[in-house]
């Protein structure tokens, strides 16, 4: 198996213009993208206050990131740790940190941290389950096939 990020080179980003994977961020002067990042299409990074996605972090299609909110006047860094998923049309508040390897399922709302090694999904999202059990559930799936 190739690793597809083999050849991975971080996309060219100006301010409020489409990358060449068409996602976009807005304020770039205060955003910081790891190595190895895969970031789905018409997904929008509002990094006024900053955004730091670190390596081999995952991000769904249609996804915002927003370091400032208009609605409840909340702002603060967004953190998405080390190969954290999240996934399609998902929404990541201002202040929250997305922990290790932790993935948020499609269209999640995420108001609050959520710590490393966890699944987590729903509107607010919550934890469902440890990652561990999780990988576990996946691998007796698929010894079934």
């Amino acid at each position: 198996m190739t690793d597809r990020f083999q050849n991975w080179q971080p996309p060219k980003i100006e301010h409020g213009k489409l990358t060449e994977y068409n996602w976009v961020v807005y304020r770039p002067e205060n955003f910081k993208l790891g190595q190895k990042t895969d970031i789905g299409a018409f997904t929008a990074i509002f990094a006024h206050h900053g955004v730091t996605i670190e390596d081999e972090v995952q991000i769904g299609s249609h996804c915002t990131l927003y370091s400032a909110s208009t609605i409840d006047e909340k702002e603060g860094p967004v953190f998405l740790k080390r190969n954290c998923r999240i996934g399609s049309h998902s929404i990541v508040m201002p202040g929250v940190t997305v922990g290790e390897n932790t993935i948020v399922g499609a269209q999640s709302f995420v108001n609050r941290d959520l710590p490393p090694n966890v699944v987590a999904a729903g509107v607010p999202a919550k934890v469902v389950m440890p990652l561990k059990k999780y990988l576990e559930k996946l691998k007796s799936r698929k010894a079934k096939e």
